[in-house]
């Protein structure tokens, strides 16, 4: 006869989740993620770039849906990671990731602007602290939404000039 050698652990239902302090507030929440392959192709070609020490940030503000174009784009922001081999194994990759989404969980960036954005982080970013982390992408986040209400008011600007014009 074998003996088996382990340990034998209990589990009481719904007590894992309240051990890790896990509610839907605390989580990055399902539809502020940018998952599709098209949608990260389409901010890395069509949008711009805010560079920093170790993060390069990409977004482009999505376009007022027509009615009944396609099904319904979540409103808000909507965030993607990009870590690529290069960058190390799975684990150290992983781990970026991780550290990234926390930062980003932890800033709350404005929620009403609809834009995506995808974080490709520099292997710099493994030797940093949460906490210069969760600063550098505050920083980001303020610079892009500058950046956005600039353009916007530029586009506005733009928009009422030839209404001027045709006054005249």
């Amino acid at each position: 006869m074998h003996r088996i050698r382990g340990t034998v652990t209990a589990s009481v239902p719904d007590e894992s989740n309240k051990a890790a302090g896990r509610t839907s507030r605390f989580t990055f929440p399902h539809r502020a993620r940018l998952l599709r392959h098209a949608d990260f192709e389409r901010v890395y070609k069509q949008g711009r770039r805010h560079f920093s020490a170790s993060m390069t940030v990409f977004y482009l503000p999505r376009q007022p849906q027509v009615a009944g174009a396609q099904a319904a784009m979540p409103s808000g922001l909507r965030i993607g990671f990009t870590v690529g081999r290069v960058l190390g194994g799975a684990v150290q990759r992983n781990r970026m990731k991780r550290k990234l989404r926390e930062a980003v969980r932890l800033s709350r960036p404005w929620p009403t602007a609809d834009v995506d954005v995808v974080v490709n982080p520099k292997k710099a970013l493994l030797t940093l602290p949460l906490d210069a982390v969760l600063n550098e992408v505050q920083q980001a986040f303020v610079v892009i939404e500058k950046k956005l209400v600039k353009s916007a008011r530029q586009e506005g600007f733009e928009s009422r000039k030839p209404e001027a014009e045709s006054r005249g």
